[in-house]
């Protein structure tokens, strides 16, 4: 663990304060902030999950201020990167650089000088950069005291915007002699947090999780049978909205042709995806930022490091890959606190689409070539000769050494060189098993989609749903959904109106996060509670609904862990999802119990 301020907790308390108004103007801390930044100036590790708009960077700019030594800020996007210096410039905090793919070389070793001179108490770099060993090791040498991850889902495969050089940063942080590390995110369910603490290696860390919930977000869904008929509705429903808005879809080519029909209806609309030059996404950032539009449309690649508080609505085109995504999403509204809606345009199709996209297999023939020539050069080879070798970029190299790292066939040097483990199962055996890990990741991509249908097509309340599938009780009902406004939530039967709801009440048969244990895909751990069926995240199987009465039928098809716990008590933290650890086992099938097409069995 890394430098600890020996200060008392009252100590520690006022010099936080007193930076935090004399530095930054903020006369007072957030609830979660101060407890964060308590824990990171006594040496200690954290992960803390808070809302966009919440104040999350402030919980690593207040602490940098006290701690002996550079502070490292790892984020993803150069433009997130460019506003968070810019932020910087206008206080005396000491000072920040960036390096980045998109400076020169002469401007990332001025920033990199500024450092080791202690002229610049803050450097922003991407994943990307800390895959580089020479970067590593001059960070080294100037000792951080702080590591700051922003965006930390992007560790999590299991997240909504997997990065796979995230995947490698607790060897970084090794490297870097483990100062203390805060982990932040918007939006992580239990699953995606998990992930977090076991890629960055900081299992002891405080996890600090702030309430997900934002009431003035109004949400709706609107089903269709027709695209044509789902296209023109949508077009409708945005050129009659006042304020500024988003429009998210599933591919550029929709992107496109939304772009151009909401223009046709008077908008000042702007498209975004990854497809269009560098400079256009920058225009379009800035017209965003600036008032000059009424709406985006954009793929998913819009949006991360968007800070932009007076978004008054944002609808979607097509469902997202999973319920988090689409409540990353739809939280870019309505951040001044004002209300702002959320609408689902959902045609069932669609999701086929989402399944074909989240369906890519491993390359079997590259992961074996990988795996034999590592093996046969018996010590270590240089990422950029593999990459050479192989005719792979830095990319697809970085997957494929990824899943033969969770195999435990390939390891990586402390300086960035692959080598083979001798101890490790052979070339053909490590393929094997990192193909069925990548199985199960799939496995667990489809469930989540079967998640988004089961919120697209619910007659419960939709923020409930949303909510506990990020892992945070809510009762309900909202009274600011379509479901809760039309009085059509299905209630519980209840003996009387002042009942505990099913997943609190103590005799209810499978509370709330209790720990499962089901005869065909092993450890679970219940995520939502319904009248009739129950939700269950599976170690390797992901997200299941279950028939309660199936599961009476047959009193051993599903059962209560020794451990579980009581209704009324915290969640159990799960580890790292079996599927994609070494020798993950593959869930099993059986005849007579299968997964229904929605998800329920």
């Amino acid at each position: 663990m890394g430098r600890r301020i020996g200060w008392g907790r009252m100590g520690r308390r006022r010099r936080l304060r007193r930076v935090a108004r004399d530095v930054f103007g903020w006369p007072d801390l957030r609830p979660g902030q101060g407890e964060a930044m308590e824990h990171l100036l006594r040496g200690r590790d954290v992960l803390l999950v808070m809302p966009t708009g919440g104040g999350k960077s402030a919980v690593y700019q207040v602490p940098a201020q006290l701690l002996p030594g550079p502070t490292v800020v790892i984020s993803p996007l150069i433009a997130l990167q460019r506003d968070q210096m810019v932020a910087l410039a206008g206080r005396d905090a000491g000072g920040a650089v960036m390096v980045n793919s998109a400076q020169s070389d002469g401007a990332s070793e001025d920033a990199m000088d500024q450092i080791r001179a202690g002229r610049a108490e803050y450097i922003f770099l991407s994943p990307e950069q800390l895959a580089k060993q020479s970067v590593v090791e001059r960070l080294a040498a100037v000792r951080p005291s702080l590591i700051a991850v922003d965006e930390a889902h992007c560790v999590s495969s299991w997240g909504h915007d997997f990065r796979p050089d995230y995947q490698r940063l607790g060897r970084v942080v090794e490297r870097l002699g483990h100062p203390p590390v805060i982990a932040l995110t918007a939006t992580a369910s239990p699953p995606v947090r998990d992930d977090i603490i076991a890629a960055l290696g900081i299992g002891d860390a405080r996890q600090i999780v702030r309430g997900f919930d934002r009431p003035n977000l109004s949400l709706k869904v609107r089903r269709f049978h027709e695209e044509t008929d789902k296209r023109r509705a949508l077009v409708e429903d945005a050129a009659g909205r006042k304020g500024l808005g988003l429009v998210y879809v599933a591919t550029r080519r929709d992107a496109e042709a939304y772009g151009e029909e909401l223009t046709e209806a008077g908008l000042r609309a702007a498209v975004y995806h990854a497809g269009i030059k560098a400079a256009d996404r920058h225009r379009v950032h800035e017209a965003f930022q600036n008032d000059e539009l009424d709406v985006v449309v954009a793929t998913s690649a819009f949006g991360m490091g968007i800070d932009k508080p007076d978004v008054r609505y944002v609808l979607h085109a097509a469902p997202p890959e999973s319920p988090e995504s689409y409540y990353q999403e739809i939280g870019r509204a309505g951040r001044d606190g004002e209300p702002a809606a959320a609408v689902l345009y959902y045609r069932s199709q669609d999701l086929g689409l989402r399944r074909f996209f989240a369906a890519g297999k491993p390359d079997e023939e590259k992961l074996l070539q990988t795996a034999t020539l590592l093996q046969a050069h018996g010590g270590t080879v240089p990422a950029s000769e593999m990459r050479t070798t192989l005719g792979v970029g830095a990319s697809k190299l970085t997957n494929l050494v990824n899943l033969l790292e969770q195999t435990g066939a390939v390891e990586t040097t402390g300086r960035g060189d692959l080598r083979y483990v001798q101890e490790g199962p052979q070339p053909e055996e490590a393929v094997a098993r990192a193909t069925e890990l990548d199985e199960n990741r799939r496995r667990v991509d489809d469930s989540r989609i079967d998640m988004m249908r089961a919120y697209a097509e619910t007659t419960d309340c939709r923020r409930r749903f949303l909510l506990e599938y990020l892992g945070e009780p809510y009762q309900g009902p909202c009274g600011n959904c379509d479901i809760c406004r039309a009085g059509a939530r299905t209630e519980p039967s209840r003996p009387d109106k002042s009942a505990a709801p099913p997943d609190q009440a103590d005799d209810a048969p499978f509370p709330l996060h209790a720990e499962v244990q089901h005869a065909t895909w092993g450890t679970g751990t219940v995520m939502r509670v319904e009248p009739d069926r129950i939700t269950v995240l599976f170690e390797d199987a992901g997200y299941r609904t279950l028939s309660l009465e199936a599961i009476q039928r047959d009193e051993d098809l599903l059962t209560l862990h020794p451990d579980a716990p009581s209704a009324n008590s915290r969640p159990a933290r799960r580890g790292r999802p079996r599927g994609r650890t070494p020798g993950g086992r593959r869930a099993k099938a059986t005849a007579n119990h299968k997964k229904s097409p929605t998800g329920t069995s």
